[in-house]
């Protein structure tokens, strides 16, 4: 088949993908699938028009799962999606693909993002469609795919939706599919809060850290993990209060006054901790990774 694109009868569908009640007939793959017993595979969609948050929290999300068998499946949409494959692919995590188009290099949709569909397939990921590869997206073709990235996954993880969004529809299905649903909490004043805490109202699971997905997903205890890589750097008195003040994002005065530190003081420290990866500013906020 054209650009290396190759069809999937049912029986060789991801075992996940034959147990949802309504399986596509067919699907069409570019690129190599990851290995569906080594790992664990977290559908990750959010807003279109994200915030700033939800961009940062993405990135940290993601940033925290590098090293471990996790897969990253999105939609290859604008917006959280795009985030999610671009994090997944710097963290060296394989990520899967589901567009609403068919697979061809003519209609990948939407085509701002070919160059990220093809880094997918060098960076040993796989974009995914039951679509035939020559099939033009249609508004229909996106809620439709989305039982299967929600199909594939052990989990579908929520960043910023509205009330009405088609992030959320991932989510039902998911719940349909007897797959977990997991919500980053956010602003209780902002309308792209008000789909995860929707769920988070019918028992989603909150998540404010990677953490969180590395317990729920049974990679040992996350948080051990975390204070373990804190505990293998150097750090001086001034960067553990401040790592510690950062359990959200924060501007740099705030950061001053709550550490009660001189101004040189904490400047070195927040100099000296994004050197070392640990945290990083954006737009005059400081976000703990």
């Amino acid at each position: 088949m054209e650009e290396n694109i190759y069809k999937l009868e049912f029986a060789q569908f991801p075992p996940l993908l034959k147990e949802i009640n309504d399986p596509p007939k067919t699907l069409y793959l570019r690129g190599e699938y990851p290995d569906v017993v080594q790992n664990k595979f977290l559908c990750v969609v959010g807003s279109r028009k994200y915030s700033n948050y939800g961009k940062e929290a993405t990135k940290t999300i993601i940033s925290g799962l590098r090293g471990y068998p996790i897969v990253i499946v999105s939609g290859l949409a604008m917006g959280i999606d795009t985030i999610a494959h671009e994090s997944a692919i710097e963290n060296g995590l394989k990520t899967i693909a589901i567009p609403g188009s068919g697979l061809s290099q003519k209609v990948i949709y939407p085509r701002v993002n070919f160059n990220l569909a093809e880094r997918i397939i060098k960076n040993g990921g796989v974009l995914m469609s039951e679509f035939e590869p020559g099939f033009k997206a249609t508004p229909w073709s996106f809620p439709q795919r989305n039982r299967i990235m929600a199909g594939i996954s052990h989990a579908v993880l929520v960043i910023e939706a509205n009330e009405k969004s088609g992030t959320l529809i991932t989510a039902r299905l998911a719940c349909e599919y007897n797959r977990d649903v997991y919500v980053v909490p956010g602003s209780i004043f902002q309308e792209s809060s008000k789909g995860p805490h929707m769920f988070l109202k019918i028992g989603a699971t909150p998540i404010t850290s990677s953490a969180d997905i590395l317990n729920e997903f049974g990679f040992g205890d996350g948080d051990k993990e975390t204070n373990k890589l804190f505990d293998d750097v150097e750090l001086t008195d001034d960067e553990r209060k401040i790592l510690n003040i950062l359990d959200e994002p924060t501007d740099k005065e705030t950061i001053i006054e709550k550490a009660g530190l001189p101004v040189h003081r904490v400047s070195i420290a927040l100099s000296t901790l994004e050197m070392k990866g640990f945290i990083k500013e954006n737009m005059g906020q400081i976000f703990r990774l």
